[in-house]
């Protein structure tokens, strides 16, 4: 191809660059065209058209997507506010009209949007704010911001790749708990002395069966393998919260999750690491600003509440 530069936007035909808009923030041809109402191939033609007006490449072709080049990166600068704008306008059905914008769909872990997140975004409602708020597993709503089914996705994982920004938005800490009763009879201070082995036997409350919180902790705290079975297993930790509180054993749960509990004696810390386990959350969504106003305002609500959790 021909070298050209980039900073042609304007003699471009508005319909490629609003499909190559697209594509840079889904990150998939296909994502692109759910999102405009496209063919998957139509799409493609689009992105071959728009590479041989420009005389570069646009897009790195994946397995699992593309990757915009550094030429899209720049091209995608220069066009993303005009396309913005004039989207709002049409949006809007011209001029003068006074159309809401859309609700902003947020997805995340049920407990963390439950406890967390929802409690900090309520107030927004007073500014017409509309929220849809669904839950999952991180790799499954990553997938879905990429496809454009989301506008936010809290992760509990750092993204990899260029299809998705994320920003760090707070770090949970674990904690090894149990009722009362069972810290009686188990001893904080012998599994401060002799760690794992104080806990054999002790029913384990725990998300799923591969015990994926309670491993972690196992091996961050005591350096060893976590080998057994659950005695319950909660596809949610607020429902293991609720089973460790009432009696049936001990679990790894995040620190926030539980402070009521701990802070009324429902609940005791049965080890006090210096170094405890810690996971960081990212606020992660699609490249480039979104047409809707609201959720720039999710977003920094999000990133303020961050903060203080």
């Amino acid at each position: 191809m021909a070298h050209r530069e980039p900073n042609v936007a304007a003699q471009l035909d508005l319909s490629l660059l609003r499909t190559f808009l697209a594509v840079h923030r889904s990150g998939s041809f296909t994502a692109a065209g759910r999102l405009l109402g496209l063919s998957q191939p139509t799409v493609t033609t689009q992105m071959r058209s728009l590479e041989e007006q420009l005389g570069r490449e646009l897009f790195e072709r994946r397995p699992r997507g593309v990757v915009p080049t550094s030429v899209a990166d720049e091209l995608a600068a220069q066009v993303a506010a005009p396309l913005d704008a004039l989207a709002a306008v049409a949006d809007r059905g011209g001029l003068g009209a006074d159309q809401p914008p859309d609700p902003v769909h947020v997805a995340g872990p049920a407990e963390l949007l439950c406890v967390r997140a929802l409690p900090a975004l309520a107030p927004l409602t007073r500014q017409g704010v509309r929220l849809r708020i669904s839950t999952g597993l991180t790799d499954e709503l990553l997938e879905g911001l990429r496809g454009g089914r989301f506008d936010l996705v809290i992760a509990t994982i750092r993204p990899r790749g260029r299809t998705l920004t994320s920003v760090p938005l707070m770090d949970e800490e674990f904690v090894l708990v149990a009722a009362p009763a069972w810290a009686e009879r188990i001893g904080p201070e012998r599994v401060a002395a002799e760690g794992p082995a104080a806990l054999h036997g002790v029913p384990l409350v725990t998300y799923a069966e591969d015990l994926p919180i309670a491993r972690r902790y196992w091996r961050h705290v005591f350096g060893t393998r976590l080998t057994g079975q659950a005695a319950i297993t909660v596809p949610d930790l607020r429902g293991v919260l609720a089973a460790v509180v009432a009696g049936a054993g001990i679990s790894v749960l995040p620190r926030y999750l539980c402070l009521d509990e701990l802070a009324t004696g429902a609940l005791v810390p049965l080890l006090t690491p210096e170094d405890p386990p810690i996971n960081t959350g990212y606020l992660t969504q699609r490249p480039g600003a979104s047409d809707n106003p609201h959720v720039a305002l999710v977003r920094e609500r999000l990133l303020q509440a961050g903060r203080t959790w």
